[in-house]
């Protein structure tokens, strides 16, 4: 028993009434979702697919849909009374429809693109190495790079002096082959790049000696690299230009010169701000008053508060990393204050810290004793042993 098929409309999703672009999209949706070549081995997809080109090769055509609308299969039967004597799907012209909608997928299309258009040339890549300051303030570095330029002899054209390159015989100058094969699916076009001439839509005879034909010679340049101040690690600067040159009269590509930074034995960064540590002495953090704490700008003395602990963090405003885009916006410095100990004293310093140890005794009992009440501190001392013996011998 013959499968029945399904109504065209019901197949591509449409209203009867759809017109042209409807279904063109339609079609487009299903196409791309069930293509062979995105469904390799999916027997169900094909059959999507068969079905959705033949349902869309008999709405595309004004005739074949007003058979359709007026006879709907039958029209396409051997002795069908639409008189199209039968429908056959692999016989169907499918080139126009896949070179319309599919020109990515087949490489077809009248949008593509002539090979021997004018190119922009490639972008070059190189990489500079930076101190800590030079990245933070910015500077100007130079690099020397082999470039390519137009050929003096030829002048780009890569023709010995006196000829000139002729029209590809092959392409037509188009600088493309166009191929057109018979698949399950009908006539498919494949654009592919002129073999002969390399897609340039040109054949050179006679080379220029100069350049070997290719139209550029190549030197050794000295190229300053303006960078900015604020730049980070890894970030790139783009010179405009200085890559390779185009082809066909296409403008030159770029330089991308990457940024490397070398690493700061005091400053770390981060993003726009900068980290770094300070020792302060002892004394300094018990009794608090000016320390030199050194930022990117040069030293700077701040006033730490007394009883400061090890570990404190401080924040020095518009001590960091200028913005890239306003230099005149910049990133904090955050410091870490160390209170630093001593690993060798002489006799007098640890007497010294011996001293302002018990000092220390005494004041932290002063603080953690309660207050005397007004007769405690009326009440007279009880004299010990040693208070007697001294009154004895004074008499």
């Amino acid at each position: 028993m013959a499968e029945t098929k399904r109504d065209y409309y019901e197949v591509l999703g449409v209203d009867k009434n759809a017109d042209e672009a409807a279904l063109k999209k339609a079609y487009r949706q299903l196409a791309k979702k069930y293509h062979p070549d995105m469904n390799p081995g999916d027997a169900e997809a094909e059959k999507k697919f068969k079905e959705a080109s033949e349902a869309y090769a008999v709405l595309s055509d004004p005739e074949k849909r007003r058979q359709y609308d007026q006879f709907g299969h039958s029209a396409f039967e051997q002795g069908g009374p639409g008189g199209f004597g039968g429908f056959d799907f692999n016989s169907m012209d499918m080139g126009d429809i896949f070179g319309d909608i599919f020109g990515d997928l087949f490489g077809g299309g009248a949008r593509r693109r002539s090979g021997n258009g004018p190119m922009r040339g490639a972008n070059l890549r190189a990489s500079v190495r930076l101190t800590f300051q030079e990245a933070v303030f910015g500077c100007e570095k130079q690099l020397e790079l082999t470039l390519k330029d137009e050929c003096a002899a030829c002048h780009g054209t890569g023709a010995k002096p006196g000829t000139s390159p002729e029209t590809c015989p092959k392409c037509g100058g188009r600088g493309q082959v166009v191929m057109t094969q018979q698949s399950l699916f009908g006539m498919v076009q494949n654009v592919t790049t002129c073999p002969d001439c390399g897609g340039s839509g040109k054949i050179v005879r006679e080379k220029c000696t100069a350049c070997g034909g290719s139209g550029y010679t190549s030197s050794r340049q000295k190229i300053k690299i303006p960078v900015p101040a604020g730049i980070d690690n890894g970030q790139s600067i783009r010179i405009a230009g200085k890559g390779e040159p185009g082809r066909n009269g296409g403008p030159r590509g770029d330089l991308l010169v990457e940024v490397m930074v070398q690493r700061h034995p005091t400053f770390q960064r981060q993003d726009m701000n900068i980290y770094s540590t300070a020792s302060i002495t002892f004394a300094q953090a018990a009794l608090g008053g000016k320390v030199k704490i050194s930022t990117i700008d040069g030293d700077v003395y701040y006033n730490v508060s007394p009883g400061t602990q090890t570990d404190t963090k401080i924040r020095l405003k518009g001590k960091g990393v200028p913005s890239v885009r306003n230099r005149s916006v910049r990133g904090d410095q955050y410091v870490t204050l160390v209170v630093q100990v001593p690993t060798k004293l002489s006799s007098e310093a640890k007497e010294a810290l011996r001293a302002f140890d018990a000092a220390t005794d005494r004041s932290l009992e002063q603080q953690d004793a309660p207050a005397k009440t007004e007769t405690e501190k009326e009440k007279p001392k009880k004299k010990g042993f040693m208070d007697k013996l001294k009154e004895t011998f004074e008499d």
